[in-house]
């Protein structure tokens, strides 16, 4: 372990990393497969042949919003887990519900390396706000705690006073939480008269980090970054002091994705996150997580050389309801698919008097093809609507395909 970086991996060539995972790809996918539900999601794939990225994008996503009635069918996961519930150290329930599986090992979730680039070190104490009742959060950071060599305040979400005396006896170094409850703690400390200046440094998730409020916490002694994680992929980018952009774990591929669908988009491109893992026990194979965001290009000033994320950018899950029909972002890919002249789609929904509108906006250079594509909308989503060729490059690149900008005030 450096002084700058976790380990060498994290400098490793660009290339070399490539190379190294998709290497190792075929075997995880075959391990993978030995569970019944990856056995049937991934059936007739022979995993010898997915060693490029553009063989792994002709590989089905898999939706995080599909887990919890695909785990009803076949609990508790799904039939994606490599190892037997039995055999694992914890059972765990997160929202929805989603049940999680969290194996034996070190660092099982993979949160010391983002723990290291926020500052934390062997010999820290660290006053661990998330969450140890029945959701992962907790476990996850103090996993990757332990790991670094650090010693864990096992605080939870509540009882604000109680864990002010806890840092004021205890005098913890780092936090981790949702940076909203760090500033509660903090707030509490100041009315209370009481001396919370141990907290040097903060690694922190689960709720939107403002540059305002990130500021308040630097004058206020706790130098703040963020991770971004979820239970089926643990750890899957993080800040580092450069805090430009978050820099991807190294024992995932990530894919940006149009909305909706599985088809890579351009790099800068907004678009769904998709991860794949090679966890050993709850492999992930194209987990279409929800999230939006975007590559950043080149490689962070840290020196860290794998892929850069912009963070989270919203929701990609943008399915709307229009004229009592289901209107589903893979029904506006499908538009762009049959007419490849095509830029970018939006598809504005509003309201006109009491009736629902749909306008699709496309990025064209021919004002005709409207009419076609209008009839390629009809087709596919069972309703009319407008079509407005616009000029290439006019819309936004937020990862938005459906706009619903109904209001009912």
């Amino acid at each position: 372990m450096g002084q700058d970086h976790y380990d060498a991996r994290e400098t490793r060539d660009p290339e070399e990393r490539e190379r190294d995972l998709f290497a190792r790809l075929p075997a995880a996918i075959a391990r993978a497969i030995t569970a019944v539900g990856w056995a049937s999601h991934l059936a007739g794939i022979d995993p010898r042949t997915i060693t490029s990225r553009a063989a792994l994008a002709a590989l089905p996503v898999l939706r995080k919003s599909d887990l919890s009635a695909l785990q009803k069918t076949s609990p508790p996961f799904g039939g994606f887990n490599v190892t037997p519930a039995a055999k694992v150290r914890r059972l765990l329930v997160s929202p929805g519900p989603i049940f999680e599986p969290e194996g034996f090992g070190d660092d099982w979730w993979g949160g010391a390396r983002a723990l290291f680039a926020a500052g934390f070190r062997a010999g820290d104490i660290v006053h661990n706000s998330f969450s140890y009742h029945l959701t992962p959060g907790g476990y996850m950071l103090e996993s990757g705690a332990h790991a670094l060599g650090c010693t864990v305040i096992p605080a939870g979400p509540t009882n604000t006073e109680q864990q002010v005396e806890a840092i004021v006896q205890l005098k913890p170094t780092g936090y981790v939480g949702t940076p909203d409850f760090l500033k509660i703690l903090l707030d509490a400390a100041a009315a209370a008269g009481r001396d919370a200046s141990s907290l040097k440094r903060g690694l922190v998730s689960g709720a939107a980090l403002p540059a305002s409020l990130r500021h308040e916490l630097g004058t206020r002694g706790v130098a703040v970054a963020q991770c971004y994680a979820s239970a089926e992929l643990g750890f899957i980018a993080y800040e580092s002091d450069a805090r430009d952009g978050m820099i991807l774990n190294e024992e995932l591929i990530l894919e940006i994705v149009r909305a909706g669908t599985g088809e890579p988009v351009a790099d800068g491109e907004v678009g769904e996150v998709v991860v794949t893992s090679f966890n050993p026990d709850y492999p992930m194979i194209r987990l279409a997580a929800g999230d939006l965001s975007a590559v950043l290009p080149g490689r962070s000033p840290c020196g860290r050389t794998n892929m850069r994320i912009k963070g989270w950018m919203g929701r990609a899950d943008q399915t709307t309801k229009v004229k009592g029909m289901f209107v589903h972002p893979a029904q506006v890919a499908e538009v762009g698919r049959r007419h490849p002249e095509l830029g970018r789609l939006r598809l504005v929904v509003g309201r006109d008097g009491e009736q629902d509108t749909m306008v699709l906006m496309a990025e064209g250079r021919q004002a005709e093809a409207a009419q076609a594509v209008a009839a390629t909308l009809q087709a596919l989503t069972k309703l009319r609507g407008e079509v407005r060729i616009v000029a290439p490059g006019s819309l936004p690149n937020d990862g938005k395909v459906i706009a619903d900008e109904r209001s009912y005030g």
